[in-house]
């Protein structure tokens, strides 16, 4: 029996072995495309538009980024300098889409009249260098409760071949943009370091959640998309926004790899009772998950409230 003995003793060890052996995660791996809508954009804060193109793509290549994409509104293009913008960041490997060319909410517009504005815009777009054919809808409004509406546009983006330029991360850079803007106008002083960590923080807890999200919701983490603007702020900081990212275990990717995720066949055909917003969300409510399904920072309310309070240093005025 002298033989039993180291036998019990091995089986003991592989028993404890095994039970120690670490769980391998959950697909780590976080993959995110930059995006930026409403190229021309008007002056911001900070720069001109000239300064803030020579800006964003010096950061963008600082940074390591080969190919993000540009929704342009070619309705707002007013002369040769708006056209030598877009120009620009296709020089520098960036592509460029179809954002409408005014600009109009779906929700408040004839479902004939919003094709023929997309139409104005792809007359302008198709044939030019970088061009791809995806549509953002504006605001992300793709008609909300109007699903007749909603129906009659995908159909109408199917029959012009163009697919839905969806987002699956928002957390409504804009807004700090426009808050800038008016403190700049109100001779407000702005602790620049201050807003730079306020942009970032939001920026980077949006896409962490919208990546949970899908997690929860198709059991996966897909190419995600982030919606960002053409702004001052992403122009000065979207170097620091990239490397914020990278420290939390996301690769930055082109966004013809983002729109080749199977997440893309979601888009044309999700139903939910109002469609407006991140594909993610719009997907996570269709599924069932339940509120909330939305980064909190999309509340303007709140995006005020840290504004006023880490930017200018005004007194807090309401609990979270």
């Amino acid at each position: 029996m002298r033989w039993l003995l180291p036998l019990l003793l091995g089986l003991l060890a592989a028993c404890a072995h095994a039970g120690t052996a670490p769980t391998p995660p959950q697909s780590p791996e976080k993959r995110i495309a930059l995006s930026f809508d409403d190229a021309p954009r008007a002056p911001g804060a900070f720069l001109t538009e000239e300064e803030r193109t020579r800006l964003l793509i010096e950061n963008l290549a600082g940074a390591g980024v080969d190919q993000a994409v540009f929704f342009v509104n070619p309705g707002r293009i007013e002369d040769t300098d708006d056209e030598a913008r877009i120009a620009a960041y296709v020089a520098a490997g960036h592509v460029i889409a179809n954002h409408s060319a005014t600009h109009p909410h779906l929700s408040q517009t004839d479902a004939a009249a919003y094709l023929a504005d997309i139409d104005d815009a792809e007359q302008w777009l198709r044939g030019r260098a970088g061009y791809r054919p995806w549509f953002r809808y504006p605001y992300l409004d793709e008609g909300r409760q109007d699903k007749a509406k909603r129906d009659a546009v995908r159909e109408g983006l199917a029959h012009r071949g163009l697919s839905n330029g969806y987002v699956t991360v928002d957390a409504s850079d804009w807004f700090y943009e426009g808050a800038a803007k008016r403190a700049m106008a109100e001779g407000r002083a702005i602790d620049r370091q201050a807003l730079r960590d306020l942009y970032i923080e939001t920026q980077v807890d949006a896409a962490e959640f919208y990546d949970q999200l899908a997690r929860q919701t198709i059991g996966r983490s897909p190419v995600h998309v982030i919606l960002l603007h053409e702004t001052d702020l992403n122009a000065m900081w979207i170097g620091d926004l990239v490397r914020a990212l990278e420290a939390k275990g996301w690769t930055i990717v082109g966004a013809d790899e983002a729109y080749a995720d199977p997440f893309a066949d979601f888009a044309p055909a999700y139903d939910t009772p109002s469609a407006q917003g991140s594909l993610t969300e719009m997907v996570a409510w269709e599924k069932g998950l339940p509120a909330p399904r939305w980064y909190r920072g999309n509340d303007t309310d709140l995006a005020q409230e840290w504004f006023d309070t880490r930017v200018l240093g005004l007194p807090r005025e309401r609990n979270d």
